[in-house]
């Protein structure tokens, strides 16, 4: 069974790319608690994709400390005892950082991020959702969330690399890449299933899972 060996797993992926969603369900499946990113609750976020360099640091700091506050939280718990899904992976944050703050708002973002990523647990699976840029832009556009009205195709293209180039260095935990152009985790059971099949079969710290 997945949580017989993944206690904590993590989906991520760009804007679009369906973390959420798979996270839900995974919980659900096999009856986790989940870790969810909360743009809502940042009073900042719209404003940022309406005046990105006023409004970036304010963004990013939010976030972080709020990030920040739930894994250490999560560091705290008996990991071992309760299965977490969570949206988000924490070491992850710097990305947005260095994709939005300029040099000097950067390096004050480090300091903070360095000392909160040491409370942060290591996931015992990542799961790295793809999708094609122009696919993550319809996919924004069509679920029209409030604060992601002002988010232009241009950053969203930008972010999209940003990920693949975090995830092509990253070795802290098993990866399971996904490209999930032509697959259906919320709707799909074939496809869910098919997904749970290949996580039970990982032999590698990193592999691929694709369909079409």
């Amino acid at each position: 069974m997945l949580f017989d060996k993944c206690r904590y797993v993590v989906v991520e992926g760009p804007i679009g790319a369906g973390k959420t969603s798979l996270a839900h369900r995974l919980a659900r499946h096999v009856g986790a608690a989940t870790l969810l990113e909360k743009p809502d609750e940042n009073p900042f976020l719209a404003r940022f994709y309406q005046d990105p360099s006023r409004y970036a640091l304010a963004t990013q700091l939010f976030f972080l400390f709020q990030r920040g506050t739930e894994v250490r939280d999560l560091a705290q718990m008996d990991l071992f005892r309760r299965s977490t899904v969570a949206d988000y992976l924490f070491d992850k944050d710097p990305l947005f950082a260095r994709l939005n703050l300029n040099d000097e708002e950067f390096a004050l973002y480090q300091q903070i991020y360095r000392t909160l990523q040491l409370q942060a647990p290591v996931p015992d699976l990542v799961i790295y959702l793809q999708a094609a840029p122009e696919t993550l832009v319809e996919r924004v556009r069509r679920r029209a969330q409030p604060y992601e009205s002002g988010i232009s195709d241009s950053y969203l293209l930008r972010l999209a690399q940003s990920y693949s180039d975090f995830f092509y260095h990253y070795d802290a935990a098993p990866v399971l890449i996904v490209n999930n152009e032509y697959l259906n985790f919320v709707d799909g059971d074939e496809d869910f299933n098919l997904l749970l099949t290949r996580i039970e079969d990982m032999r590698g710290p990193r592999e691929f899972f694709s369909r079409g």
